[in-house]
């Protein structure tokens, strides 16, 4: 078997150990891979079906452990099912509210007051997710790569075991193994009735009913867009938020981003913890929590209660330790290198299992094909995690690339950095009067000449559109005059960049400029 695993051109060294005893050792049916991947998600399936394109012998491994509540689904990861994808159709149709109520200024005649039906939405965005889920069967299938829906673990360094819902084992051996995981929502088990009555993002976006009134606990992106887009649907969304929103990203642009929130019917509980959380009998979520800084208690009740404090890696139930797979000892992410292998070297980690790595769809798909291609011997391109750009789907959108204000300072000091900015006005804001005060670019670079732009941050419609577009200036490393030298296309937001040659600053007091 080891003869056969061994692909052409490349040096694999097959090193099986007799597998434990027990239930383990009497499994049935042991098949052997050159490459086998624990995950189905963005970055698995990726590596898995360019391996197989490369000609090799290729499974993947995944299972769906339901959340607390009972939600369950397909395969495709967390972007596919309970994330990006769900998400950006429910922003999408929460948009749709807002052009409905524009439309009577261009001249449409529309009803004052059109309700949103949840049902119907939801059941559309989960029919398009189910979708996708059978469209990953069919590529994996036309691929001739395996697919085995079982939950696996490490029996050692080379083999796996994997065990269907009903109890049946199966083990696997590979001569490569990457460990695509993903994370999963983190709850909050030292608050009482947290686990009994919260749901997390795993939940929100296959409810059959409208989630009414919601308290969205914590101040993440995953925890603004949910609470943006509740908002946008006609629902009363509160945001609870222990410290500061969107930690990470520019906090001038994360306030830029909370004050449209609060300023079109997100309301705010700043410097605040819950609890507690109990259920009344009428069916209502009490909620008690704490404000910080005055130490005084409040309670407030809810239909619905979302945990948005944060994800954990899926680690552990892989039985790690039986391979020899280290780990980070606080957040429990999966230690790589710079080629993405862990302490094991036939052993790897992709994505958001991997410590150090953006929690996003494209670097996981990116460094599963780059990945891939290594082990064919195909290249030897390893993935660059610098200048990845991405888009926080607010109601106002917030797209950015590179460092933000506070890193680039941090890096370079301050007084080796320039920030170029300005306040615009969206054409298609002007005619039905909508507020812009909140809309604003602003581009990072380094004083010297040539002035590297070190980072670019928009707010504003559309911000993933035209972040794109600048990224791989970036990526290429744009000078702020090869920005400037641009020509923007008139008249979009994105040709806002081109005007920031008027707005340069040291400080952190934005000008206001004119078209």
């Amino acid at each position: 078997m080891a003869a056969a695993l061994r692909a052409p051109g490349v040096r694999f060294q097959w090193r099986i150990r007799a597998a434990a005893g027990g239930a383990r050792g009497a499994a049935a049916g042991r098949q052997g891979y050159d490459l086998l991947v624990i995950g189905g998600g963005s970055g698995g399936l990726a590596c898995a079906k360019e391996a197989a394109q490369l000609g090799k012998k290729v499974a993947v491994v995944d299972y769906v452990e339901p959340s607390p509540r009972g939600t369950r689904w397909g395969l495709g990861g967390t972007c596919v099912n309970v994330g990006c994808i769900p998400k950006k159709l429910m922003h999408q149709a929460a948009l749709l509210g807002g052009m409905i109520r524009d439309a009577p200024h261009y001249g449409w005649e529309v009803p004052p007051l059109v309700p949103h039906d949840w049902r119907k939405m939801a059941e559309a965005v989960q029919n398009h997710v189910k979708s996708l889920n059978w469209g990953h069967r069919v590529q994996l299938q036309d691929r001739k790569v395996k697919y085995f829906n079982i939950k696996a673990s490490f029996v050692n360094e080379h083999m796996v075991c994997g065990v269907t819902k009903d109890g049946k084992e199966t083990l696997l051996s590979a001569e490569h193994i990457v460990i695509a995981t993903g994370g999963r929502p983190r709850y909050p088990t030292h608050i009482e009735g947290a686990l009994e009555y919260g749901i997390t993002s795993d939940d929100i976006f296959w409810l059959k009913e409208s989630p009414g009134k919601t308290l969205v606990v914590g101040a993440s992106y995953v925890a603004l867009e949910c609470a943006g887009f509740l908002t946008g649907l006609g629902l009363d969304a509160t945001v609870m938020v222990r410290s500061i929103p969107l930690r990470g990203f520019d906090q001038q642009m994360s306030s830029l981003v909370t004050e449209y929130m609060a300023s079109h019917g997100t309301r705010f509980l700043r410097g605040c913890t819950p609890s507690r959380v109990g259920r009344l009998p009428d069916g209502q979520l009490q909620v008690t929590w704490e404000d910080l800084a005055s130490g005084k208690k409040d309670v407030g009740t809810f239909d619905t209660v979302l945990w948005a404090i944060g994800r954990v890696p899926e680690t552990r139930s892989l039985h790690l330790e039986n391979a020899g797979v280290n780990t980070h000892p606080n957040s429990q992410k999966i230690l790589v290198d710079a080629g993405e292998a862990t302490s094991v070297p036939h052993i790897y980690a992709i994505g958001d299992v991997a410590e150090g790595r953006p929690e996003l769809t494209p670097p996981a798909v990116m460094a599963g094909k780059l990945l891939a291609r290594r082990l064919c011997g195909q290249s030897s391109d390893l993935m660059d995690y610098d200048n990845v750009p991405t888009t926080v789907f607010t109601p106002l959108e917030y797209g950015c690339v590179g460092l933000s204000e506070e890193e680039a300072v941090a890096r370079h000091g301050e007084e080796h950095v320039e920030v170029y900015h300005a306040y615009y006005k969206p054409l298609e804001f002007t005619v039905a009067e909508r507020d812009a005060s909140q809309c604003y670019i602003k581009m990072v670079c380094l004083r010297e000449p040539p002035q590297l732009v070190l980072g670019l941050h928009f707010l504003g419609p559309n911000a993933g559109e035209v972040t794109q577009g600048f990224a791989l200036g970036i990526k290429c490393g744009a000078s702020y005059a090869q920005v400037m030298r641009t020509l923007g296309i008139h008249p979009t937001c994105a040709e806002e960049v081109a005007k920031l040659r008027i707005t340069k600053r040291s400080g952190l007091d934005p000008t206001v400029t004119g078209c």
